[in-house]
């Protein structure tokens, strides 16, 4: 039996545009997408098996996830089980849950735990057919196996490296607010001709890569925002108290519920917690950490 630990970061996107709809119906992007250094914790367990039922088992401490067929960290196990022809073993995961819903947690997950497994295995698919894998399980894995900061196109699997921007970041979550993928999406789409304007991603490329603090807050961007924020208010709200405690700007990381602020001075928004998970951390190169 082997076991190891493996750290899964969080991430958020600096700015989030919609660029069209691919032929299979997935909505494509641009992004700057940034890895932050708050974490999740997987406990990956493989041993031999020769019996019946469930070979890939998941279990965690977040009663609101589900644990089964459709969990992410459950497909990506499955799949590099199959993939790099691997029978007679059981995968037992434990996901020890702090991401807050916004931070890419299930992708940040299933990318652990391809990492984990191609380490106990050996390494026995490259970099290069471990992203093609992450790629075809869900289109942030691929982020994660890169990790920090990236301009994203596409479905946010084309990938371009930036330089990691000297960000201090609070990130605050409505505790009572969810809002799944689907549901930003789809009252997106029926803004019809009411749709924000993207903006230029570029301009915010060229800030990270200048570590111009002020200019990266003042890019930051989410074309979401229009469709999410007029049916979650609380979200909205969130934002603007970011901003008036301090923050040079704040957004809604991707689909939400998550808001994230830029701050350069001490700050205190301790008052921002009961009603909202608040955290205070910063922009991130390290990746995911195998212990």
């Amino acid at each position: 039996m082997q076991t190891l630990k493996v750290k899964t970061p969080g991430k958020i996107d600096l700015m989030y545009e919609i660029t069209g709809i691919d032929y299979d119906g997935f909505h494509t992007i641009e992004s700057v997408m940034q890895e932050v250094d708050l974490y999740d914790t997987l406990t990956i367990t493989v041993e031999d098996y020769q019996g019946q039922g469930d070979y890939v088992v998941v279990t965690g401490n977040n009663p609101n996830i589900p644990y089964n067929d459709n969990n992410y960290a459950k497909i990506a196990a499955k799949a590099y089980l199959r993939k790099a022809n691997i029978n007679g073993k059981k995968v037992t995961i434990d996901i020890d849950k702090h991401l807050p819903a916004g931070l890419g947690g299930a992708s940040s997950n299933a990318a652990g735990v391809l990492k984990g497994l191609n380490h106990i295995f050996g390494n026995r698919m490259d970099d290069g057919a471990l992203e093609h894998l992450a790629s075809e399980i869900k289109s942030n894995v691929h982020f994660f196996l890169k990790g920090g900061t990236q301009y994203a196109r596409g479905k946010g699997d084309e990938l371009q490296k930036l330089p990691t921007p000297c960000l201090k970041l609070v990130v605050a979550r409505p505790i009572a607010e969810g809002v799944s993928k689907k549901e930003a999406y789809d009252r997106y789409d029926k803004l019809d001709g009411r749709k924000p304007e993207n903006h230029d991603t570029h301009e915010m490329i060229n800030a990270v890569k200048e570590n111009n603090i002020e200019k990266i807050a003042s890019e930051m961007h989410n074309v979401l925002e229009e469709a999410v924020f007029p049916v979650h208010p609380q979200i909205a709200e969130l934002k603007q108290k970011l901003i008036q405690k301090g923050c040079l700007n704040a957004e809604m990381s991707e689909t939400g519920p998550s808001v994230v602020g830029i701050y350069t001075d001490s700050a205190d928004f301790s008052d921002l917690q009961g009603k909202n998970q608040v955290y205070q951390v910063f922009a991130s190169e390290k990746g995911i950490l195998i212990e």
